[in-house]
């Protein structure tokens, strides 16, 4: 059968617990129910789910509800799990598949490529009308029995989109302003503007002292040009020196 959703009646049952004692969805008229399908004693999953909602029992009931599980194991076999673990619920003992069918979770199952018919995980909440308020068709262990307690009180957990979107509004706050917008009165375009103007000007103070160099220069070569005619004057010297040695070879020679 298919698996009936919220806003239908939900199917009718009567099976007995681990303690043998009959459970009815009509002696819980008034109150909400969740039932929840799991596939087996005393499994790794299964036991974590019993577990979660063992430990959050106190506040499900103060929310005003009841919690059934529900599997297609024997009544011994619900026994030994409830004790192991003391759980404080009702295990109902589905060993025909009865109530697994009318709640549309009983089907065909592959595990490690073996094909066979089983329990799909799953969770009903029933409203003291009777009629299915939220159905959880496949369930994830971790964090469900938060969500199902967030159902009860009428709190729905914030959606993923949600969360995004107020992350997403959050992140610019610490990034650099986008282009175009004004940041003290100025674009980031009228700063690069700015500062390529301003370039140039940097560049002035080396071409001044390039021109200072070049007339400095001439000023440099004038002492280079007195050496050179203080150099050309010592011929000179040399010629009026000459004079002389030829008046005292003169002199030698009117001696004799």
């Amino acid at each position: 059968m298919p698996m009936p959703q919220a806003g239908d009646q939900a199917p009718a049952f009567q099976l007995a617990d681990q303690d043998g004692n009959p459970v009815s969805l009509a002696q819980f008229a008034g109150r909400s129910v969740v039932l929840y399908f799991y596939p087996k004693d005393d499994t790794p999953g299964c036991t974590v789910e019993a577990c979660g909602f063992r430990d959050e029992h106190s506040a499900l009931e103060a929310a005003g509800a009841v919690v059934l599980g529900v599997s297609a194991d024997s009544t011994a076999s619900h026994r030994k799990f409830a004790t192991k673990f003391n759980l404080p619920f009702p295990l109902l003992a589905d060993v025909n598949h009865t109530l697994s069918e009318a709640y549309g979770v009983w089907g065909e199952k592959s595990l490690y490529g073996r094909k066979f018919l089983g329990i799909t995980r799953a969770t009903f909440l029933i409203g003291p009308d009777g009629v299915l308020k939220q159905v959880w068709p496949k369930v994830k262990v971790n964090g469900h029995v938060a969500e199902v307690l967030a159902a009860l009180k009428g709190e729905a957990p914030a959606a993923d989109g949600a969360v995004k979107k107020s992350a997403a509004k959050k992140a610019p706050a610490g990034k650099k302003a986008p282009a175009g917008k004004t940041v003290s009165g100025k674009s980031a375009a009228t700063r690069k503007a700015t500062a390529k103007k301003a370039a140039p000007a940097a560049k002035a103070p080396r071409a001044a002292k390039k021109a200072a160099t070049a007339k400095k220069a001439p000023v440099a070569k004038k002492p280079a040009a007195a050496k050179k005619t203080s150099a050309g004057k010592k011929p000179g010297a040399e010629k009026k020196t000459a004079p002389a040695k030829k008046s005292a070879a003169a002199k030698k020679a009117s001696r004799k």
